[in-house]
């Protein structure tokens, strides 16, 4: 009998592990190992896990319908995984475990100390590159080393990627949905599901756990026809739109992604798919996929990252922390007196999500204008986000803070003002998630300290002011 071990691949089709372990002509079993003591410690969101649980309760249904039975290991602590999994081999006389590899330190270790206590046992513990299209270590520069650019990484990346076939592997269970590597035809129920997803992950303020339910559905059926409309009618216009936090122009899949519902290489297939020619290779969606593959091929490349330690900490070192609990807190409630800011955390706080434009600004405003250590700010985004994502959540933090890989320059600041006008010029998300705001002018809603007659907060910070401090502290004047 083989076990396939469920971590963050709840996916039936593109899942190495459970495709090794069907392919085996033996009989098969599923298992998942609940460590809710540790998601704590990780800083997981109710939201991420509760679209899991909902996931997973999808995943076994399907698993059950095709004779596999699902395992559910309750534990505290990945600690408690090497002796829980080995007595559960043990009792169901299982000659093999299949699993994906998940690439931060902690699950690392956990894995490691599985495999050495199956081995002990006689039993052996496969894994697989489930989760990257392009597996780490075959990435490299001419000398053999770890890129630490963006951007020559991804040229390498491409080349690797055309040497190799990576298609999706097809489902082992007959009984399930078509693969998303084909193409849907249009449906009311395919038609149902894109309009659920939005395409933006933004839900209302009311009742925001049954919105974001139904924004985020968990159905295969759901998801691939989110991903095939997503690339048919919007990637075409990806790059003009995607800054835009009013515009509907993101995929809203990061939390499909993130718990594996639907795999990287999936995705590609469906961009693939979509163009007659090479021209998919020149995608600005595609880019996005890349720097999800860099940021963990750091993480295994450079394994203190997951310590939290900075990327360049000479660059750290001449950053003097604030840390000032009542600016942080002001910041986490969306009560800064910057509207574009503000109207960021509020989104995030009610929905679980928050545009990608829109992390980097708050992140940029927490860090070099308030002067706040990044790692809080990479634990609240993680503790609030459905799509908490440690390696991409990390590397955006230390993107922003100027201390990651390729980081921005310590000298690019955003203005929270100039970036509101530029990409919300009418103000339209403002006004959605700061009602008081309704009542101004657009142009008149950017401003810092606007809608203060109205209940908005005064700045809380002088914004020049601030932004040459932060300048003075990187050249060393402060």
């Amino acid at each position: 009998m083989q076990l396939v071990w469920f971590r963050n691949d709840l996916r039936l089709a593109d899942n190495p592990a459970l495709h090794a372990a069907c392919a085996s002509g033996e009989a098969v079993k599923a298992l998942v190992c609940l460590t809710p003591a540790q998601w704590a410690e990780h800083h997981e969101s109710p939201a991420r896990q509760a679209l899991w649980q909902r996931r997973l309760e999808w995943l076994e249904a399907r698993l059950q319908a095709a004779d596999i039975e699902l395992i559910r290991l309750n534990l505290q602590r990945f600690a408690d995984c090497p002796a829980a999994i080995t007595r559960l081999v043990q009792e169901q006389g299982a000659s093999a475990l299949h699993f994906n590899y998940e690439y931060p330190l902690n699950e690392r270790h956990r894995d490691r100390a599985v495999c050495e206590a199956l081995d002990a046992e006689g039993v052996t513990a496969l894994g697989y590159h489930g989760d990257l299209i392009v597996a780490p270590g075959q990435v490299l520069t001419g000398q053999g080393t770890p890129f630490k650019v963006f951007t020559p990484f991804s040229k390498a990346w491409l080349k690797r990627l055309l040497q190799d076939d990576h298609a999706p592997l097809p489902s082992p269970i007959k009984a399930e949905a078509a693969s998303c590597a084909e193409t849907l035809q249009p449906s009311e129920s395919a038609s149902e599901a894109g309009e659920q997803v939005g395409f933006s992950g933004t839900v209302s303020c009311v009742g925001a756990r049954a919105a974001r339910d139904a924004a985020y559905p968990v159905s295969d059926e759901a998801l691939h026809a989110c991903l095939q409309a997503f690339v048919r009618e919007q990637e075409p216009d990806y790059q003009r739109l995607r800054d835009f936090p009013s515009r509907h122009a993101t995929s809203g899949l990061s939390p499909a992604l993130t718990i594996g519902a639907l795999s990287a290489r999936q995705c590609l297939a469906v961009l693939k798919a979509a163009h007659e020619d090479d021209r998919w290779q020149q995608s600005t969606w595609l880019n996005e996929l890349v720097w999800r593959e860099f940021y963990r091929h750091l993480l295994v490349a450079f394994p203190e990252l997951s310590r939290l330690t900075p990327f360049r900490p000479e660059t750290e070192a001449r950053i003097t922390w604030q840390d000032n609990e009542r600016l942080f807190e002001a910041w986490k409630q969306g009560e800064t007196g910057f509207p574009i800011v503000d109207a960021a955390m509020k989104q995030l706080l009610a929905t679980g999500w928050m545009h990608n434009r829109l992390r980097m600004i708050v992140a940029s405003f927490l860090t070099k204008l308030l002067r706040v250590d990044w790692r809080k700010g990479e634990a609240f985004f993680m503790s609030q986000l459905i799509d908490g994502d440690f390696a991409s959540n990390l590397g955006g933090w230390q993107w922003s803070a100027s201390t990651g890989a390729d980081a921005a320059p310590y000298f690019r600041i955003f203005n929270p003002q100039l970036q509101s006008e530029r990409f919300d010029p009418n103000g339209e998300f403002l006004a959605e998630w700061l009602p008081e705001l309704r009542q101004l002018e657009p142009k008149a809603r950017h401003k810092p300290g606007a809608g203060q007659r109205y209940g908005r907060p005064a700045p809380i910070i002088d914004y020049k002011q601030a932004r040459q401090a932060a300048l003075d502290d990187y050249n060393g004047e402060a």
